[in-house]
Formats: C-alpha cells, sequence, structure tokens
C-alpha cells in the first residue's frame, strides 16, 4: 500500500516502472518524470487499463476514490473503458436538438451517394418536420412526432405522411447511432396513421379487348411519333417515363437491346430490354424521323427536339381513340403484359418481374435471386410481339 511520501519521493529510472497501491491502482513513473495514476482490472477475460490522472494534480486518496468508483461498476457488470468512451462521445457531440442531427442524417445520405431526387425529397421531409426542430431529440415524445406527421395527413396527403414518419425515424436511428438519444419516438406511429388506398392504373387485360386497342392504335390519325411510341409502349412496356426520356445512343439496334440507364431508373443497375423483330423495325421506322434531332430523345417534344414527349402525350392519344382514363392508360400496357404473360403459364414469374423492373421486396430472396434470366426474357419478349400480333389480326 502506497504512501503519499513514497509517491513524491519515487525515484525516476531509466524505464517507466510501476507502483502498485491496491485492488488495481497503479502508479506510472515514466523517465521524464511524469507520475500518472493507472487502475488495472480484467473485464470479459480480457486486461484493462483506465488512466486516473496526473500525480500530485490527483493526490492518491481521490485516485483511490476514482478507483472505487471505478470497482463498483465492474460489480454492477459495466465497463468502465466503455463508459469513459461514451461519455468522451456524449462531449464531442453536445448539440442534440433535431435540427442539428437532421442536417448530419442528410450529409451522412449526400455522403453515401444517395442520388439528388432523393435528397431533394428528404429536405423537403425535413422541412415538413421544422416543429420539431427547436427541440432536443432526448425530448421528443411520440405525440410530437404524431402531431407533425397529422399536420400533413389532415391535408389528405397520406402516402406523405406515412413518408415523413419514416424519415423522421431514420433521423432518429441516427441519433441513436451517434449517442444523441436512447429512443425513437416514431416507432410504432404507422400504425396510428391512415393507410393510403392504393390506386392500380387502368388497363385492359382482356385478349380480345387488347385486340381492338392495338388495330386502333394503328389507326391512330394525329403524330406519327406518338402513334409508334404507343407501338412501342404496348411491345415493351417500359414505365412511360422510361420510354419518354429514352435517347437513341441507349439501343443496339444490331445486338437487338434497349439499356435503359440505372440513373433514369432509380434502381442499383441498368436495366436491358429485348427488342423483338417488331420493336426493331418500329424503332428503324422512328429512327429515320427523330434520329438526326440535336436532342437525342427518340420521342421528342413536337415543340422541341431539346425536350423529350409530355407526359401527358400517350394518354391523350388514348383519350382522342375513346379509352376513358379509367379503362386504359399507358402505364397500364405493364399490367396488360403483366397479366396476359403470367396468364400463358410460358414464363417464370421470376422472369417476368426482372423484365418490369420490379424490385424483390424479400431481401432474403432478393440476396439469392440476382439471376437476370436473359436468355428466357429474350425469348417472352420475342413470343409477346408475336402474340400482340396474333390479337390485332383476331376479330
Amino acid at each position: 500500500m502506497l504512501s503519499d511520501l513514497a509517491c513524491r519521493k519515487a525515484k525516476v529510472a531509466d524505464k517507466m516502472r510501476k507502483l502498485s497501491d491496491m485492488q488495481g491502482l497503479q502508479l506510472w513513473i515514466f523517465p521524464n518524470g511524469s507520475k500518472l495514476w493507472r487502475f488495472a482490472y480484467r473485464h470479459a477475460g480480457k486486461q484493462k487499463l483506465l488512466s486516473l490522472g496526473r500525480y500530485p494534480d490527483v493526490p492518491i486518496l481521490a485516485a483511490r476514490a476514482a478507483r472505487d468508483k471505478l470497482r463498483l461498476e465492474l460489480a454492477e457488470g459495466s465497463d468502465p473503458s466503455r463508459t469513459r468512451k461514451r461519455e468522451r462521445f456524449e462531449k464531442s457531440h453536445p448539440d442534440d436538438l433535431f435540427e442539428t442531427v437532421a442536417r448530419e442524417y442528410l450529409a451522412k445520405l449526400e455522403r453515401e451517394g444517395c442520388r439528388a431526387s432523393t435528397l431533394k425529397k428528404n429536405r423537403w421531409l425535413a422541412d415538413l418536420a421544422k416543429d420539431l426542430w427547436p427541440l432536443s431529440v432526448k425530448d421528443i415524445r411520440p405525440l410530437d412526432v404524431l402531431g407533425v406527421v397529422r399536420k400533413v395527413e389532415k391535408r389528405g396527403r397520406y402516402h406523405t405522411a406515412l413518408r415523413l414518419c419514416s424519415f423522421i425515424g431514420g433521423i432518429f436511428r441516427y441519433a441513436i447511432a451517434t449517442g444523441r438519444t436512447e429512443r425513437d419516438p416514431s416507432h410504432g406511429l404507422s400504425d396510428a396513421l391512415t393507410k393510403p388506398k392504393v390506386k392500380h392504373r387502368a388497363a385492359i387485360t382482356d385478349p380480345q379487348k387488347v385486340g381492338g386497342l392495338l388495330r386502333a392504335i394503328d389507326g391512330y390519325a394525329g403524330h406519327t411519333t406518338t402513334r409508334l411510341g404507343l407501338k412501342l409502349e404496348a411491345l415493351m412496356f417500359p414505365r412511360p417515363i422510361e420510354l419518354r426520356m429514352a435517347k437513341w445512343v441507349e439501343f443496339d439496334l444490331a445486338q437487338r437491346v434497349w439499356k435503359i440507364p440505372a440513373a433514369r431508373m432509380k434502381k442499383d443497375r441498368d436495366h436491358h430490354v429485348y427488342l423483338a423483330t417488331q420493336s426493331v423495325a418500329l424503332l428503324l421506322e422512328l429512327k429515320e424521323l427523330t434520329g438526326r434531332g440535336v436532342g437525342g430523345f427518340i420521342l421528342p417534344s413536337v415543340k422541341s427536339v431539346l425536350r423529350p414527349m409530355s407526359e401527358n402525350t400517350l394518354n391523350g392519344a388514348l383519350r382522342l381513340l375513346g379509352y376513358a382514363e379509367d379503362e386504359m392508360t399507358a402505364h397500364g400496357f405493364r399490367t396488360t403484359a403483366s397479366t396476359l404473360l403470367n396468364e400463358s403459364n410460358l414464363w417464370k414469374e421470376d422472369a417476368i418481374e426482372r423484365q418490369l423492373s420490379h424490385v424483390e421486396e424479400d431481401e432474403t430472396r432478393a440476396a439469392y435471386n440476382r439471376g437476370e434470366y436473359w436468355d428466357e426474357r429474350v425469348k417472352m419478349m420475342q413470343w409477346w410481339a408475336d402474340y400482340l400480333d396474333q390479337l390485332r389480326q383476331q376479330h
């Protein structure tokens, strides 16, 4: 057991040496004359050390008091080293306002390569939560979050309300991970929110009526590019925005492939569409009309080749052909294809889903189901084009 006199008179040597007190308390004496208190202990089978300060700034009685406090932590099952690290981290992050944490969270998403469009939406969601900005994340309660989300819900924006609740949850999970709070008050609140009704886009799925639609499109008397756009939509069934924004550089007519860039797909990979013989013929016809446009769009606006076709053009053409909004839409061609391809019982469901570029909801299944089913999709797309020809010819 050390005395204050022994500590004061301890001589400096060429090498660091230790003087032991009791129950893990040590005084380390360094060649430069420094004398530091250390607490040696074992936790979970590992030997560890903690610094208790410099002697004589920390006298022996104070060092023993600090040691006793740490030994009490050990007795309660805590690791004093982890406690120290957590305390240091909390001191380095003193600002726990929701606004600060939200801005840090957005910056993190940006560093991780989040798309500009997604970042813009998230900043907009953060603005919707401005009532929470001046509050500490430790003080925010579930009713505070619910009050913010309810304001959006009362305007009938049910999808946005659910997204806002999820976004706030992401901020709180980040706050938990960075030591600002210990709980997420948004957890479970989605059960208190109105679930929006799923709006199914109108589509024709009866084969005989599909044949009638195809014949109507053949007789469309408006712009040729619009007619060809509708025919391509039926043959390839992409999302209308994917077709409207398509550029000629994405098409390899020799290899019969349309590669839709990942950025436009809003996914982490490109999407490939096999071009059936009928699709190639239509694209060659279309290229004569728009292939030299400086904008590069396969379906440019009639007002300017620098802009793509309007999002309302294809739907407007369907209205002119006599198909009401609740009967058929441009997006509905995807439902038409999905329904009839599945009903044919000729193709794997996974191949159809991959051609539709649908994201696998089951993450485990998605991890093991990365096959593109390309060979089957090639056969399927040519079969689909031939099948549409058959329906067109039936009366």
